[in-house]
């Protein structure tokens, strides 16, 4: 057994290899393609995660390529698969930038002011070392997880947050931090471009988005409802007849549980089912790469605790939160889940009765447009964008108000 367990062992290495060979060879023969010019790259969006972790930085790229209009955008990849992905879906040019003497190379022969993140990866302090630019924290959402709470925020010369909420929760953790000059509020710019190609004809169908995140890798994190309401949820929306769904799972479901997994491929089927059952109904299971129709087009979204509650508000459109069922998750009500509409998981089945019933109410309306305003702000369209934009100039012109006192040095 164990001379079988090593040559199984050594196949597979050997396998894993011949494919890293492979992808290494696919990714220079695109770099090649694709050379990039020296000295023009004035924002950097450094991303050192694989394909896993792509959804961070994707929904940057409409936002991005409406920037680099003014400022030339790089993204600074530092893994093969994600650059891979990177290079054929980035609507900005892409730097393969491996190893520390790669990144080294590139910031030489590049001119980057500005540096943004969009996540918390331990290797963005490779990139901390480099000074003379700013390194600014724009994230991957809006939420009021734990994790836009973390004291990391100081590691950053900048961040750019959403409005007033998100500095209110940072103000009760973060101590002696510079709010006025370091977090510049620049509402939703992704909200400018909730657009795409919807993949069916409007009809008299209601329309549900119901996406959900994860199961998170601990309990103080376990938000996701796949298991404890979406079977239940979904079935009840088929069963009218007149509602589609579009069930839109977060990418990493199932990394943890097995079990988690398993409840999201039983939804998947369950709605093949009824397509093949009712061709008309036309559910959608989502698992592209573009995020924004689907914001647009549902009249009602259902999600979990999750950057997907404030996509979805900073559309100004009704949604339903799912209320945990571990006790242990981590839950923020000092906003706006202290006065959301919630979905617990025994009353799942229930929900078409839940969205006539939110639908229907002017006071729930009210309190959408009142909490949307407080996270975003102007969500005007066109207004995010601009302050984006707006935020990205200041930057410029403190690097060259910062430049001119150090030219000496």
């Amino acid at each position: 057994m164990g001379l079988i367990q090593d040559a199984r062992s050594a196949t597979s290495l050997l396998s894993k290899a011949l494919q890293g060979r492979l992808r290494r060879k696919e990714l220079a023969r695109k770099l090649a393609e694709h050379p990039l010019p020296g000295h023009n790259f004035k924002v950097g969006v450094y991303f050192a995660d694989g394909e896993v972790n792509l959804y961070q930085v994707r929904q940057w790229y409409k936002p991005l390529e409406e920037l680099s209009k003014t400022w030339p955008v790089v993204i600074l990849s530092r893994n093969t698969l994600g650059a891979l992905k990177l290079l054929d879906e980035s609507p900005v040019p892409v730097a393969y930038v491996r190893t520390v003497v790669d990144l080294e190379e590139f910031i030489a022969e590049q001119d980057l002011h500005v540096i943004l993140y969009v996540n918390q990866n331990a290797r963005n302090f490779q990139m901390f070392r480099y000074g003379q630019r700013w390194h600014v924290f724009i994230n991957h959402g809006e939420s009021d997880k734990m994790y836009m709470t973390t004291n990391q925020f100081k590691a950053y010369d900048y961040s750019l947050i959403a409005g007033d909420a998100a500095r209110e929760r940072l103000g009760r953790v973060l101590w002696d931090y510079d709010f006025e000059k370091r977090a510049i509020p620049i509402g939703r710019p992704q909200a400018d471009h909730y657009t795409g190609t919807v993949p069916f004809e409007p009809d008299d169908r209601e329309v549900v988005l119901y996406a959900p995140t994860w199961e998170g890798d601990r309990p103080a994190a376990a938000y996701g409802s796949v298991e404890t309401h979406g079977l239940a949820l979904v079935e009840a929306l088929i069963a009218t007849g007149r509602h589609r769904v579009i069930y839109r799972p977060h990418p990493r479901s199932g990394a943890v549980d097995f079990d988690y997994g398993q409840a999201n491929d039983q939804i998947k089927a369950l709605l093949r089912r009824a397509n093949a059952h009712d061709p008309s109904a036309k559910h959608i299971v989502d698992e592209g790469a573009e995020l924004g129709w689907q914001l647009s087009v549902a009249d009602m979204a259902i999600v979990d605790i999750s950057a997907m509650v404030y996509d979805r508000l900073a559309a100004g459109k009704p949604l339903i939160i799912t209320r945990p069922v571990n006790p242990e998750a981590e839950i923020d009500e000092g906003g706006y889940l202290s006065d959301c509409e919630w979905l617990y998981a025994d009353k799942a089945g229930e929900i078409v009765a839940q969205i006539d019933a939110i639908e229907h109410d002017p006071e729930a309306q009210a309190r959408l447009s009142r909490w949307c305003k407080h996270y975003f702000g102007d969500i005007t369209p066109g207004v995010p964008t601009q302050r984006f934009h707006a935020a990205i100039q200041h930057l410029m012109d403190e690097w060259d108000k910062n430049a001119a006192l150090h030219a000496a040095d």
